[in-house]
């Protein structure tokens, strides 16, 4: 029998805080009093449910997402980008479901992508320059949404991991970001925009100054003072392969039970976010001390036939999902940081020629709808009862049962036997 299983904890129960809040609905929240406000979970959202993004998710198949994510306390989306039809029917189901029902309350920091000259072409990517044109398509598309549901659009985020050298297909200089979001800025100030809607760019911890110094650039540090407030990313699940410090199982670990392994694990992962979280703090408020910082993106995949499976760190499955997602909204709430966790639903678009592709499993639901452990709690205290995702009750993964689930884990290899497969 394993034993010491964590428990997950989330309640749905309405604090009363939670109702003040929704008394107050009425008033028009600013992003400012959304972000770091535990009342108003977090949280990055792709409804596709298809191997392609051709196949757009309707309306309808939006407005079942939203209702989901609702009855979780979750009140602020992130999307990726204008271009698909996506990110404005989000905006359209939210605004049908705030019609029906004047009480639903869900807000949108919207997406814009940018990329370099070349991106996803056959020519080589040219990082000195920008996709003109399609980073202007972008932004005016957002600021066309962002002024047609002012009560929903909070945030815009300029870029998407567009600074990090590592995203070799599309990656941008910091010039290109703080063009673009000066540009907002100055139609804030002009008003044509809410001087209330922030502004922002999502990337990687690094890229945000947290790691390598060949990022501390002085357009970096101009970056940092014209945006609101900054979205890092920080993912310690892909570093159990690339950077496997703070993974495996140490000396005197052997001992422990299955479980207590993992756990142990699994909070060197948060401690190895955190760490993450702390670097970028500290160069960002060397350059701007009052700079708010939040987490654009940190997730844990359910899966992998990759780097990250049973032939690799051994690090993907639900039971480790689970404790993750636990541990970074436990600490986030803590510290007041928000943190739009990654992700809600699983894309099977995301590595659509490999269905077993971590990209694929890091949502808290399967595409059917069913609640993987991360969420069995809600399911538990009926917070899903009545609602369904593409007609599918939402259910626990493995019917619940606990012993079926955690004979699927892994536990994580000796530390020592990591260092030497990556070297």
């Amino acid at each position: 029998m394993i034993c010491l299983i964590f428990s997950l904890g989330f309640s749905c129960d309405m604090t009363d805080t939670n109702k003040k809040n929704q008394k107050q609905n009425k008033k028009d929240v600013t992003a400012k009093e959304i972000l770091g406000n535990p009342d108003y979970l977090a949280i990055s959202y792709g409804g596709y449910r298809q191997n392609s993004r051709d196949i757009q998710p309707t309306v309808e198949e939006l407005k079942e997402d939203m209702k989901i994510l609702a009855a979780m306390n979750i009140k602020l989306l992130r999307t990726y980008n204008t271009r698909l039809k996506h990110a404005s029917n989000v905006l359209k189901a939210i605004h049908e479901l705030k019609t029906e029902d004047p009480d639903f309350e869900m807000y949108v920091m919207l997406g814009a992508w940018i990329d370099c000259e070349n991106a996803w072409t056959d020519q080589p990517p040219n990082h000195d320059k920008e996709n003109a044109e399609a980073n202007e398509a972008e932004i005016q598309r957002a600021i066309k949404l962002a002024k047609l549901y002012p009560d929903i659009v909070k945030i815009i985020a300029v870029g998407n991991e567009a600074m990090v050298k590592w995203a070799t297909s599309y990656y941008v200089q910091p010039w290109v970001i703080l063009k673009w979001v000066n540009h907002l800025q100055n139609l804030k100030q002009e008003g044509e925009l809410p001087k209330t809607l922030w502004i922002t760019s999502s990337d990687n911890f690094a890229s945000w100054g947290g790691g390598d110094k060949e990022y501390h650039v002085e357009d970096l540090n101009k970056l940092i003072k014209a945006v609101d407030f900054v979205s890092m990313h920080t993912y310690p699940m892909h570093d159990t392969h690339y950077n496997p410090q703070f993974w495996g199982i140490l000396e005197g670990e052997d001992t422990l039970t299955t479980i207590k392994k993992i756990n142990t694990a699994m909070e060197r992962a948060r401690d190895y976010a955190i760490a993450q979280y702390q670097s970028t703090t500290d160069f960002i408020k060397s350059i701007d001390s009052t700079k708010p910082i939040h987490i654009g993106e940190t997730g844990w995949a359910s899966a992998s036939n990759g780097f990250y499976g049973k032939e690799g760190s051994k690090a993907t499955d639900e039971y480790k999902e689970g404790i993750y997602y636990q541990l970074m909204r436990t600490w986030t709430n803590k510290h007041n940081i928000s943190c739009f966790y990654f992700e809600a639903f699983d894309e099977p678009w995301k590595d659509a020629n490999n269905s077993g592709g971590s990209e694929n499993h890091f949502g808290l639901f399967r595409v059917n709808g069913a609640a993987k452990y991360a969420v069995w709690d809600w399911v538990d205290q009926d917070a899903f009862k009545g609602l369904t995702r593409g007609g599918n009750p939402i259910i626990k993964t493995y019917n619940g049962d606990i012993e079926k689930l955690l004979d699927k884990i892994e536990i994580p290899p000796i530390k020592e036997k990591i260092l030497v497969k990556v070297k």
